[in-house]
C-alpha cells in the first residue's frame, strides 16, 4: 500500500524501517539478559567448587570441578555458561572447532562444541590417535611432553577455540595452539574454567584468554 503523504514509500518499506529501528534496542535488551544469566550462573557453579588445602603438595589450595559433573542441574548450568561465554566472547559467532586438550577438555568440550553447532576436536598425549597425525612438544616441571591431532581434524581456515580446565603454567595450552595452525585452523582464544593466577600461564600464551570462574588471590 500507497502512504498518501509519499507516494513513494509503500507499506513494506515502513515495516523494514521499523525493523531496523527496533533491532539495537533488542540486541541490546537481549545482551544485558544473557549478561545477567551469565552472572548468575557462575556464581552458583562458583559456589559448588570444592577446595582442598595442600593438595596435591604442600603450599597448593587445589579446586575441584568435578561437582560441576555429579549434579545434572550444575552440568547443565556449566554449559550454557560456557555457551555464553563464548558467544560474549567471540561477537555472538560460534567457532567452527571446539579443540579440547586431554583429559578435562574432554569432560565438557564435547557437550558445548554440540550446543553451539561446533565440531569437536582431541588433542592427546603420543600413540592414542590412529592414522597420520601432527605433534607439538611442551615443556613440564620433570621434562618434555607431547601432544598430538589427527591431520583432518581441522579443517584450513576453520575457526577454532581452544578449552580445558584450567590453565597453570600456559605450556601444554600453547601446544595445542601449534597443532591448531599447524593444521590451518584460524586460532581465536583459550577458555579455562578455572585459572591459576600465581603460575602466570596467561602471559605465556599472549593471546585472548577467557576463564569462567575467577578465584581472588589469598
Amino acid at each position: 500500500m500507497t502512504d498518501p503523504f509519499n507516494p513513494n514509500l509503500n507499506s513494506a518499506s515502513l515495516v523494514t524501517r521499523d525493523d531496523d529501528a527496533a533491532r539495537p534496542q533488542s540486541q541490546s535488551t537481549s545482551s544485558a539478559a544473557s549478561a545477567a544469566e551469565l552472572a548468575s550462573t557462575k556464581a552458583t557453579l562458583k559456589a559448588a567448587l570444592r577446595q582442598y588445602p595442600n593438595f596435591p603438595i604442600p603450599g597448593i589450595d587445589f579446586i575441584d570441578i568435578l561437582p560441576l559433573f555429579s549434579a545434572i542441574d550444575l552440568h547443565v548450568s556449566l554449559i550454557r555458561a560456557l555457551e555464553l561465554q563464548v558467544l560474549e566472547f567471540n561477537n555472538g559467532k560460534a567457532p567452527d572447532v571446539i579443540v579440547g586438550l586431554e583429559a578435562r577438555g574432554f569432560l565438557f568440550g564435547p557437550s558445548l562444541a554440540l550446543r553451539l553447532g561446533s565440531s569437536f576436536a582431541p588433542v592427546r598425549k603420543p600413540n592414542k590417535l590412529p592414522g597420520p597425525t601432527v605433534e607439538a612438544f611442551y615443556e613440564k616441571e620433570y621434562g618434555r611432553d607431547c601432544f598430538q591431532m589427527q591431520i583432518d581434524s581441522i579443517q584450513k581456515g576453520q575457526s577454532v577455540l581452544i578449552v580445558d580446565d584450567i590453565v597453570a603454567t600456559g605450556g601444554s595450552a600453547l601446544a595445542a595452539r601449534k597443532l591448531v595452525e599447524q593444521l590451518g585452523g584460524c586460532f581465536v582464544g583459550f577458555l579455562f574454567i578455572l585459572e591459576i593466577e600465581e603460575l602466570k600461564g596467561r602471559q605465556k600464551l599472549n593471546a585472548p584468554v577467557v576463564t569462567l570462574i575467577e578465584f581472588p588471590k589469598n
